[in-house]
């Protein structure tokens, strides 16, 4: 069968398929600790369940128009506003199928052949192959674990090049945790300023951080530059809302209305239940937030005690997100444990997984070999299990 250039050199998503993995073994009843995945172990809260129900029951189980309905827009420009102080106009925002879709829209609405993509590595595993579905070309810019993965103004100047068009930036960062100060973002934001470049600003795990530095949002820097600024957003982390499948953007009108043609092709509309559950999930009490905030703090500290248990594994600490993204190039060309040599992270990782039953995901799909990523959105009892049989490979 003959597939399309774009389809035929399409990879799979590194992290579904290490998941994917996992449960294979998962089911042929071997117990597995599966930290691959980017998904909070809490259930929904009650609250937003609830008016998900009262939705269906309410018969809003039909079309709505193609880039969300008016109640949800205003939540969550209102939502903004109020976490961010800055205002957007509900003909700014546009509602999709999950955070993923709506990075999709803005890079295939502003990019093209010719185009240029700069993305700091690492970087989220899907972000390279939606720029090269969209016919544009991804320019890698290394950062690193010195800098705790923190793309720096002088990196990001040299990079820029005459075809540069959008820089992709993602704080706090899938897979490091990395978090960027105020005064960081300002330098940045100078640089794209003077290059009058797009910012696509993911900020899907903004309310998850851990410094004493409260999240800033990209648009309200230097003073507020929303002329090409896109924020991206949802509720898949901070509401443990992953399979809702909800995301949007906040972007200058016309974009957003460009944006909402192709979706309109494409997909049409989000899920109409899910729309007005998160309606209640953004003006209904915050305090489900803080308190999953709370115990992702618990695990941030525990999984930072292990990790520096680690013989020979290095790490910046994680700002934000639910992540440890760890160095184990010194273990790599040499015999584990088990007495197998891994030439690369991802022979590390499967090792781990068919010799420890431990799933991590190779830091070769972000961009960044040698390293690994464990996901600790998942309980302790798990976690030290986990950890003590990832401790016992490396003592070889």
């Amino acid at each position: 069968m003959q597939l399309s250039p774009a389809v035929s050199a399409l990879k799979p998503s590194a992290t579904i398929a290490a998941a994917a993995k996992a449960k294979a073994l998962k089911a042929k009843g071997i117990k597995v600790y599966d930290f691959t995945l980017g998904e909070p172990d809490f259930d929904t809260p009650q609250h937003i369940q609830a008016a998900a129900i009262a939705a269906m029951q309410a018969g809003h189980t039909h079309y709505t128009p193609s880039g969300g309905i008016p109640e949800l827009k205003a939540a969550i420009c209102a939502a903004f506003e109020r976490d961010h102080g800055f205002r957007y106009q509900p003909n700014q925002c546009l509602v999709s199928n999950g955070a993923k879709h709506s990075l999709h829209n803005v890079i295939t609405a502003l990019c093209g052949p010719g185009d240029e993509v700069l993305i700091p590595a690492p970087f989220w595993v899907s972000y390279e192959a939606l720029v090269e579905l969209a016919g544009a070309r991804a320019k890698i810019i290394p950062t690193t674990e010195e800098s705790g993965f923190r793309l720096s103004p002088d990196e990001l100047e040299r990079a820029i090049g005459p075809q540069s068009r959008l820089l992709l930036l993602n704080s706090p960062s899938n897979p490091t945790g990395a978090t960027y100060s105020p005064e960081h973002l300002e330098a940045l934001a100078r640089v794209t300023e003077k290059h009058r470049l797009w910012v696509c600003s993911d900020e899907i795990y903004d309310k998850l951080v851990y410094t004493s530095e409260p999240s800033r949002s990209w648009v309200t820097l230097l003073g507020g530059i929303p002329e090409r600024t896109v924020i991206v957003n949802g509720v898949s982390k901070a509401y443990a809302m992953t399979g809702w499948r909800i995301g949007w953007t906040l972007a200058p009108a016309p974009l957003t209305a460009a944006m909402d043609n192709l979706q309109s092709q494409e997909t049409s509309n989000p899920c109409s239940i899910s729309q007005h559950a998160t309606v209640a999930a953004l003006t209904g009490s915050q305090q489900c937030v803080a308190d999953m905030l709370t115990e992702f703090t618990r695990r941030r500290e525990y999984t930072l005690s292990r990790v520096r248990q680690l013989p020979g594994v290095s790490m910046p600490e994680p700002g934000g997100a639910f992540y440890a993204f760890f160095n184990v190039s010194r273990h790599l060309g040499k015999a584990l444990a088990n007495g197998r040599v891994c030439r690369d992270s991802t022979e590390f990782c499967t090792a781990l997984l068919e010799d420890a039953h431990v799933a991590l995901v190779s830091g070769d799909a972000f961009g960044a070999p040698g390293y690994v990523r464990l996901s600790f959105a998942t309980g302790l009892a798990n976690l030290e299990a986990g950890f003590d049989r990832i401790s016992g490979l490396l003592k070889g």
